[in-house]
């Protein structure tokens, strides 16, 4: 549903024409659709603040904050000064050297280097681990250094962010909810197994340091994610998603409101994508200015919809999709935008689209309307009809098969940038010895095993170029090579990378293992003492007569007689 911001601005559009009547009609139908509810993530803070900093600064922060009984102050001063574990005017005062600052609203843990501060600060809090609620920290540099800091620290960089915190600390009490923005889907994540680690995008992307790596794995914080989306746009796999709204939920608003704009008759739907805060509040000024096919389409955070949701609005009917940029975006957040944004312009371009109906818009208000005015956009396919989906890869595959089967220029395939979430990978069959790790390791089946003879099998449209393959190959023999195949019925056809007779054990004849391997194992053995005489024999054999033949052995060395003639 729609909330109130969003539909004061959607109100504020001007529909003197058939596009801006169509429009006002496309955005109340989209209005009607429901969000899957998400899990909450509850906070619960007493009002307990840290204030940390240079003296005068620290003090006069706390003589601000003095008459908000709803919060209990506690000035951390650096080590060298006079005050120290005593109280001003029911304000403890510590003096020490931080160690380690983490957390988030409601458990920050802050511990400090001496014993004497780390005594000092129990006794003026009665709080061995030193936990607070909320932070203040005027130190220079703050403790904390990301992009997105935690809910509840506060480290202003100037006079006018200092006056907003000051502000905003006192009303910080009591229990606060906010979604789980994050879904996350282990069985197909690409960061690790074995211990070798391959895939570290979510990692890299993340503006809050919410995410850390638990071996073959990832982790999410979700008290200190805030929602950016990025790690859910750079995940190869969609092991990690977006949870409010979901994928699904953001594509049946985009189909709705595509779908009622075209009934409806408007022509040339501009998409402009903005955020539910700085975007919004950018456009509040232009609004009503804006060209009457051009239509905002509100999103948590700019990152939280990537090329999943852009193809898709291009195949359900719109003529482009801009991207509206502000200040407040991350700088890693726009990175992983920009990096995204290229491969799907790549993937277009491919089938002879022109790139630019994907734009990021990052000018000022004058420059915007004179932007949006002046672009004519000339994507215009037959809309396609798939569902909203829940699940990245496969509605990627469905725009892009909508969008070539129409594509005015069709190619065969197209190279993708490096890093890209497509492609397939290239054997040596000279250093492959079919030994199988490759197997073992892929995260998203797309390689496998023969079944009667030793064979490499490949699925293009599973791979995510995570390059586990490639790290896990003992003869380097793998190689990842990014690029999109068009043609759906053999981007999911199974194909044989290499093969090679079977081995088949000396005893009893029966096949079960690639030549190659068991020829590699012999010659890496020989000379070494535990495998002397007949025991080199034994790599040559099955399990089963392996076996037997160490049985046999044993008990021959007993001076027992065990029959077997095998």
């Amino acid at each position: 549903m729609m909330n109130g911001g969003e539909a004061d601005l959607l109100s504020r559009l001007s529909s003197a024409s058939g596009n801006g009547q169509a429009r006002s009609t496309a955005c109340t139908a989209a209005a009607s659709t429901e969000r899957q509810p998400a899990a909450a993530v509850s906070y619960q803070s007493a009002g307990t603040l840290l204030i940390a900093g240079a003296e005068d600064g620290a003090l006069a922060a706390a003589e601000r904050l003095k008459g908000h009984g709803s919060l209990t102050c506690t000035v951390l001063l650096p080590e060298q000064g006079q005050s120290a574990g005593v109280e001003s005017a029911g304000t403890a005062l510590i003096r020490g050297k931080v160690k380690s600052l983490s957390g988030h609203l409601g458990q920050f843990r802050v511990q400090l280097e001496s014993p004497a501060a780390a005594a000092a600060l129990k006794e003026a809090t009665g709080k061995t681990e030193g936990y607070f609620d909320l932070v203040l920290d005027l130190s220079n540099p703050p403790f904390l250094g990301s992009e997105i800091l935690p809910p509840g620290y506060y480290a202003p960089a100037d006079a006018a962010a200092l006056q907003q915190a000051l502000q905003e600390l006192p009303t910080l009490v009591g229990e606060f909810e906010k979604p789980r923005y994050f879904r996350y889907n282990a069985s197909i994540c690409a960061h690790g197994r074995s211990g070798i680690t391959a895939c570290t995008r979510c990692l890299d992307a993340c503006p809050t340091d919410a995410i850390i790596s638990i071996g073959d794995s990832i982790q999410v914080d979700p008290k200190l994610c805030q929602g950016a989306g990025s790690c859910a746009t750079v995940c190869p796999t969609g092991a990690i998603s977006y949870g409010y709204p979901r994928l699904g939920d953001t594509l049946q608003r985009l189909r709705t409101l595509l779908k009622t704009y075209r009934q409806e008759g408007g022509t040339e739907a501009v998409l402009l994508l903005h955020d539910a805060e700085d975007g919004r509040r950018r456009l509040e000024a232009v609004v009503q200015q804006l060209p009457e096919n051009v239509i905002p389409f509100e999103i948590e955070e700019l990152g939280s919809v990537g090329m999943d949701s852009w193809l898709a609005a291009l195949a359900y009917g719109a003529s482009a999709l801009w991207l509206l940029a502000t200040p407040a975006v991350p700088a890693s957040v726009m990175t992983v935008i920009a990096t995204q944004l290229n491969v799907a312009r790549v993937i277009l371009q491919g089938m002879g689209y022109p790139a630019d109906v994907l734009q990021i818009i990052g000018t000022d208000s004058e420059a915007l309307l004179q932007l949006l005015n002046s672009r004519l956009p000339v994507f215009a396919p037959e809309h396609a009809e798939f569902a909203a989906l829940d699940e990245k890869r496969t509605v990627i595959r469905l725009a892009v098969d909508h969008l070539y089967e129409q594509a005015p220029a069709q190619r065969p395939l197209v190279s993708l940038p490096a890093g890209s979430p497509f492609g397939e990978v290239e054997v040596s069959a000279e250093r492959c010895t079919l030994c199988m790790a490759c197997v073992s390791q892929c995260p998203a089946n797309a390689l496998s095993a023969g079944d009667e003879k030793p064979q490499l099998k490949f699925i293009e449209a599973n791979c995510v170029q995570c390059g586990l393959c490639c790290r896990s190959c003992p003869e380097d023999a793998i190689a990842a090579s990014p690029r999109f195949l068009y043609d759906a019925v053999k981007r999911n056809r199974m194909r044989v990378l290499n093969e090679e007779e079977p081995f088949c054990c000396i005893r009893c004849g029966k096949a079960f293992a690639a030549r190659s391997v068991i020829e590699r194992i012999t010659q890496k053995m020989k000379g070494h003492p535990m495998f002397s005489g007949e025991a080199l024999a034994r790599i040559s054999m099955c399990d089963d007569c392996r076996v037997k033949a160490i049985y046999n052995d044993e008990q021959a060395g007993a001076g027992i007689s065990t029959g077997d003639k095998t």
